[in-house]
């Protein structure tokens, strides 16, 4: 693959992440349903009536579409712009591997301080990011 498509892979593996978590927040819904942890009316129009372990992975699954939204608009743009080198793509496999700790922290012990750092790892990886593509297009 063209070294212009280096970003393509730490894009698919946050994509992936985001699939197995959407899967895996459906799968233990149904199972806490099934159960009778929770009630279908209890749970029509609000979140808060499901068990622990639901809303940790539930919670985890909706965070994938906050900060990675700026991940992936970042790397179209460096795509687009040519900004796809070796540290470019490193920095992108750095915040993934980032959000997968997290995600892991997140539905497991949800350890709160241990969290905040794996996401505050991540929101610094991505700003250098946009930093080299800013300093890229506007030459500063």
């Amino acid at each position: 693959m063209s070294g212009s498509l280096n970003l393509v892979y730490p894009v698919m593996a946050q994509v992936l992440l985001t699939f197995v978590l959407i899967l895996w927040t459906g799968q233990v819904r149904i199972k806490a349903v099934r159960r009778r942890d929770v009630r279908v009316r209890d749970i029509a129009l609000s979140n808060d009536a499901w068990p622990e372990h639901v809303t940790k992975i539930s919670n985890n699954m909706h965070n994938q579409f906050e900060t990675p939204l700026l991940f992936y608009v970042l790397c179209g743009v460096a795509t687009m712009i040519g900004a796809t080198g070796v540290g470019m793509t490193l920095l992108a496999w750095a915040f993934v591997a980032a959000r997968v700790v997290h995600s892991a922290i997140h539905t497991t012990t949800n350890r709160v301080a241990h969290r905040l750092y794996a996401f505050t790892v991540g929101l610094t990886i991505l700003i250098v990011m946009w930093l080299v593509i800013f300093i890229r297009i506007f030459g500063a």
